[in-house]
């Protein structure tokens, strides 16, 4: 065991079945925990369904450490230039061990290898009160050079799924210049 974090896209041995339940099961944790508090139901991220259509698509990096998966992220082509990485989870039994900053690497890898010059993320946060985990987040996005851009809130973007939270968010979109 060298404990080396290995970031990687999904191959077929990832679609099966009990992979694929496994990093939804992994995803809804990581995201119950950091989200604590701002939704009605827990479990909602993702399904192993978008999972497995992600894993397809490769639009999923992986991470792995001997062989076990700790984490993941998705890669998205917005257009423009612009790349954005989300859904970003390192399991919590593995945490501060780099994972994140790791798959945060691969993905701006990823964006600049399809010529993106800007990489993007959407940040969640409540609106009235301060979150434990997000503003860990906010400022190790700032540490590796994001910086936010605009805010909205949440429930002028998506009408919807506003009714599922538990409390008022804004949105947060932050940017970095990859060149």
């Amino acid at each position: 065991m060298n404990n080396e974090i290995v970031c990687r896209f999904p191959t077929d041995h990832d679609l099966t079945e009990d992979r694929v339940h496994g990093l939804s099961d992994l995803i809804n944790a990581v995201y119950d925990d950091a989200e604590a508090g701002m939704w009605k139901r827990q479990g909602i991220r993702t399904s192993p369904d978008e999972v497995k259509q992600l894993l397809m698509e490769k639009r999923l990096i992986l991470a792995e450490i001997d062989g076990v998966m700790v984490g993941s992220v998705k890669v998205e082509l917005m257009g423009g230039r612009i790349g954005e990485f989300g859904m970003l989870v390192s399991d919590v039994n593995h945490r501060g061990k780099g994972i994140g900053s790791a798959l945060v690497k691969a993905a701006e890898q990823r964006a600049k290898r399809i010529d993106c010059e800007t990489m993007q993320l959407e940040l969640l946060t409540p609106r009235r009160w301060n979150h434990p985990s997000k503003e860990f987040l906010k400022k190790w996005y700032r540490k590796i050079g994001y910086e936010p851009q605009s805010a909205e809130s949440f429930e002028k973007l998506d009408p919807d799924k506003f009714a599922e939270l538990a409390t008022e968010c804004d949105f947060t979109v932050w940017h970095k210049r990859l060149v």
